[in-house]
Formats: structure tokens, sequence, C-alpha cells
């Protein structure tokens, strides 16, 4: 019988490659019955699908998952996804006419999808390097991007931060305005798989990651990999000609480095959001 594996990742740009290789079959040559799940809450939303068991698999934010891991998660980082760094838009509402600059968000409430989530953490980033009071940073709870979208029209938050080409439709339409960018400093997704999942199917998780960084490398080449984002993911063109410059899928998947674990679990403990920077092998779990 199929192994079936679920998969936990946000409706974005990125996971493209994922959906085209079940859509070729190539994981059901393996005998790998692959479910995959739209999170559109983000990492906050898969780390706790990781920990209830309601996903075997997640493709999320790096520094997410260092935080769930290193507060008792019940997972462990098995591969790198996407190598580049993720470039977050800064946003406020398009008639928050005060809120012109990155420094005009200073003492402002922020909207977040969840609480220890990419858009929290980052906008802990944010103030650290302008230099703000972190103990100050107020925020309201949102949900997904749609929550974030109603929270910064009707002013109840001022600043928001996601991924840039992801909230492009909505800074066109008028409802976003973005103020700035911030890049996160490490790789941005990684690949993190449920404890128990690893130890029952290892070899088929193994077998998955190698499909999809095959299908990522074939998808990079591909002429036509414009056109099929812009289409799936109701984007312009233009704009995503430009990210497909940008982005860096890992040719390696399975070579997580330790430096770079260490780098994001000491940013964490410097943002007070841990007490000590974990040990890079109490995060990785080995294929």
């Amino acid at each position: 019988a199929a192994v079936k594996l679920k998969v936990a990742g946000v409706p974005e740009h990125f996971n493209a490659p994922w959906h085209i290789a079940r859509d070729r079959g190539l994981f059901a040559k393996e005998n790998i019955e692959l479910e995959w799940n739209d999170y559109p809450g983000g990492t906050g939303a898969m780390t706790k699908a990781l920990n209830d068991g309601s996903t075997d698999i997640a493709v999320l934010l790096t520094e997410g998952i260092v935080k769930d891991i290193a507060t008792g998660g019940s997972s462990k980082i098995v591969g790198v996804y996407v190598q580049s760094s993720l470039c977050w838009g800064i946003h406020t509402g398009a008639q928050q006419e005060d809120i012109n600059s990155v420094a005009s968000l200073q003492g402002k409430t922020w909207a977040v999808s969840r609480m220890t989530s990419g858009s929290h953490l980052m906008a802990v980033v944010l103030a650290k390097q302008q230099g703000w009071d972190v103990s100050g940073l107020e925020y309201k709870v949102v949900g997904n991007l749609d929550g974030a979208k109603q929270a910064l029209l009707a002013g109840d938050a001022h600043g928001f931060l996601w991924e840039k080409f992801t909230t492009k439709p909505l800074v066109d339409a008028g409802h976003f305005r973005r103020v700035g960018e911030i890049p996160t400093p490490w790789p941005c997704f990684v690949i993190a798989v449920r404890n128990e999942t690893l130890a029952n199917h290892g070899a088929e998780v193994k077998k998955v990651l190698e499909i999809v960084a095959k299908q990522c490398a074939e998808f990079k080449a591909d002429p036509k990999a414009v056109a099929y984002i812009a289409e799936n993911y109701k984007l312009e063109a233009s704009d995503v000609a430009e990210w497909f410059k940008t982005v860096e899928w890992a040719a390696n998947p399975l070579a997580v480095d330790d430096a770079m674990l260490l780098q994001v679990g000491t940013t964490l403990k410097e943002l007070a959001i841990l007490e000590d920077a974990p040990d890079p092998a109490s995060l990785k779990g080995l294929l």
C-alpha cells in the first residue's frame, strides 16, 4: 500500500514545484500518496499542525520552526527548501497618510498573523534594527493576509510585514502602501518533519525531498515557469520575473548548515524570543 504523507505549506509561489511534482505523478510513482494542505495562516499555524499531528511535513520559515523546536515542539528540520533570503515588504494601509516611512511606524501597532509567526518575529527584527524599544511593541493578531488587509484598512493596525511579491497585488490595487523592505539574514524556507513521521517513514520523506529538489531545479530552468506562476498565483508576470531572478531553491536540500541554525538561534536570543540559542544538533533530524 502507498505511504500517505501530509504536507503543509503557504499558498504562495515558492511552493509551485510541490504541486507540479504531485500533478506529474512523481510521488505516486514512488508509492507515496502526498496530500498537500494550504496553510494561509503561515508558519505559526504550521508549527501547531506539526505538534498536534495534523501534518507530517511542513515547508516553513526557518526562524519560526527554530523557535518552535527550541520551546518543545515535536518535529525536526530535515532540509533547506529555499536557500535565498525572503524579502519582507513593510506595509501600511494606503489611507494611513501619517505613515510614509519605516521611521513613522515607531510606536505603532503591528498586524501579525499570530504570535511567534514570521510576521511577528520580523517585526521584532525590524524594531531592533531601527533601534526601537522591542519590549514596547504592540500587536494585533489578524490570522492571515486577508485579516491584515482588513486591519490596515480599518486603521486597527498600522504596520504589517509579509513577503513583498505576495502582497504586491494589494499594493497595486491601492489597499496597502509599501514603505520599505527587510530581508531575512538567512535561508528563508526549511522543511520540517514530525518526529513520529521521521521515525516511521524516514526513507519516504527522503525520497520526497529528492523529488522536490529535482523538480525545483527543472522549474528554475524552465522558460515557462514565470507564466505558470503568474497564472496560478494571480501575480503580474513582470513581478514574477523579478522575484524569479532572486529565488534560489536548495540544490542539496539535505545539507542543513549548523552555522546558519546557530545564527538564527543567536538572533532569537538577542531578540529575547528565546532564552538561549539552541544547539543546532537538537534542531536537526537526519534522513
